[in-house]
């Protein structure tokens, strides 16, 4: 019997090298726009459970082939995603009822709200700020709760009333300012970062300013406040202080258009990002908005979205989408210089996008599944 382990623990010790060299090979680059224009948008991965970013030793990994391993807790309906300075993942699961936090770099895996005073039910929005604390829109206990890095609970935002079916969450650390979007109220709550409440704007309606079902939210470095308006099926702009600045979109299929609109974030240049359901893709705006470039389309596979949901940015301009049915995030990169390398933005230009060459009204834009109206976009570039 000894001696068949012998023969058997060498065998599963290669067979674990021979898993990790497969594993480890790099897909081939997916980037937006097509060739031969430069390459803005580059999809690095996606991750979709504790799996993904656990480390495994190879003592671990032949206890687990001998002993059978434990049930690994995947994702289910993630909508609202962030990312922390420590580049930790934090991913607001629907169907879990629970904030997970996925950490790639110690491959530590937790989940958000398991009991006490900060116990979650339906967590949809999630924020961070530099110092690590978390941000989290509860829609089913119609409030909002601050948690410090490590998890602990720290306070509680709403009184009784207050809230309606908050979702959106946003935090401007300059002006200790957190945005708070309620989707029934249609309107935006504006608190301090210790929970007292400021001012809020907003209305139903369809004039500039009003919403109609408003969702998510992003604030840019600049204080630039960007609204989803998801029923006027449109983007609002306001300052810091909820004055309208403008509005784009519109609903339709034509480029720069809306069907589902839901995710919203903003790059540390200033572009703003759109993910739509319906599309399932990413429209890639100025501040003027107009059309840049999209990406992404219906499916399965890599860069390939099924209900695409929330949206976020980190600090590296790495961008990251919900994929509800999916159950996953995907992770592209903003290529700002030769788009080859993935450190962040810097002087570039594009003059041309596959969505500004488009020139066919009645098929569908190069490189997406976006229905092409007859209405082509100003042309622009990502700068």
């Amino acid at each position: 019997m000894h001696g068949r382990w012998r023969i058997v623990l060498p065998m599963l010790v290669v067979g674990g090298m021979l898993i990790g060299c497969a594993s480890a090979k790099p897909p081939d680059a997916l980037v937006w726009p097509n060739p031969p224009d430069p390459p803005r948008i580059k999809y690095l991965g996606s991750i979709s459970s504790q799996v993904d970013v656990e480390k495994v030793s190879i003592w671990r990994w032949i206890a687990d082939v001998i002993l059978g391993a434990e049930p690994k807790a995947r994702m289910g309906k993630p909508y609202g995603v962030a990312v922390d300075s420590d580049g930790r993942l934090l991913v607001a699961d629907s169907a879990w009822g629970k904030v997970m936090i996925l950490d790639s770099k110690k491959g530590e895996f937790s989940l958000l709200g398991m009991s006490g005073p900060g116990v979650l039910s339906k967590p949809l929005g999630v924020a961070t700020d530099s110092k690590g604390r978390i941000y989290v829109t509860d829609s089913f206990q119609n409030r909002a709760v601050v948690y410090d890095h490590e998890g602990n609970f720290l306070l509680g935002i709403g009184e009784r009333g207050r809230f309606e079916q908050p979702i959106g969450i946003a935090v401007n650390e300059t002006l200790g300012r957190i945005y708070i979007v309620d989707t029934k109220k249609h309107k935006i709550s504006v608190f301090d970062t210790e929970g007292n409440f400021l001012f809020e704007f907003g209305s139903r309606g369809t004039e500039d300013g009003q919403f109609n079902f408003p969702t998510n939210i992003a604030v840019g470095k600049s204080g630039i406040v960007a609204i989803m308006d998801s029923f006027n099926f449109r983007v609002q702009l306001f300052d810091a202080d909820g004055k309208f600045i403008r509005k784009f979109g519109g609903a339709g299929t034509a480029l720069g258009r809306f069907s589902k609109p839901k995710g919203i974030g903003i790059d540390s240049e200033g572009h703003i990002y759109v993910s739509d359901a319906a599309f399932n893709n990413v429209q890639i705006f100025d501040q003027d908005g107009r059309l840049l470039l999209f990406f992404g389309r219906m499916g399965t596979g890599p860069g390939e979205f099924w209900l695409a949901a929330g949206l976020a940015i980190d600090g590296k301009d790495r961008i990251y989408v919900a994929d509800q049915y999916n159950k996953k995030v995907h992770i592209f990169q903003y290529l700002a210089k030769s788009g080859t390398d993935e450190s962040g933005p810097g002087p570039s230009s594009v003059t041309e996008s596959n969505a500004s060459k488009s020139e066919n009204v009645t098929g569908k834009a190069a490189g997406s599944d976006l229905p092409v109206g007859s209405t082509e976009p100003a042309a622009s570039s990502l700068k």
